[in-house]
């Protein structure tokens, strides 16, 4: 049995979201898979990958073959550079405890830079709603003003 790692997708039309699943090869796109190890939003900027790096990995070992699209995100998460360093181990370049440090500065840099993208992304968006507005400070939503009824209103 051809086991594959894909994107399954899901959402409305015109707004896509895509589960990322293990399932056969013969299943169909949505249809029946063995386990969802994550989820990908393209439409997010940038786009939002949430994924199980110890379940993808534990799949990949096992011989599970990735889409192009979900190779791309894995390399991004950091789950194909921790097979190329568990390679390393095993030919004896470094040792364990070496690759476990490597995979986790890379992990921990990769992570600072999607949110500092997050935040330039936030900052932007600000700045539109501000020129939008015409002013120089941040909106805010105005509060409510209920006028108080006195006992000789009533």
């Amino acid at each position: 049995m051809a086991v594959k790692i894909r994107l399954a997708r899901r959402g409305r039309k015109k707004k896509p979201f895509y589960h990322i699943i293990i399932a056969d090869a013969r299943s169909p796109r949505d249809g029946r898979f063995i386990e969802k190890i994550g989820s990908y939003n393209p439409l997010t900027s940038p786009a939002t990958i949430e994924i199980d790096r110890e379940k993808a990995y534990e799949w990949l070992v096992n011989g599970a073959q990735p889409t192009d699209t979900v190779r791309s995100i894995l390399r991004f998460k950091g789950v194909m550079f921790r097979m190329h360093l568990e390679k390393g181990v095993k030919k004896g370049a470094f040792t364990q405890e070496e690759a476990d440090k490597r995979y986790n500065a890379y992990v921990s840099e990769k992570e600072a830079k999607v949110a500092k993208r997050f935040e330039a992304v936030r900052k932007a968006n600000d700045e539109l709603q501000r020129k939008i507005a015409g002013t120089d400070m941040p909106i805010k939503i105005a509060e409510v003003v209920v006028p108080k009824v006195t006992e000789e209103e009533e």
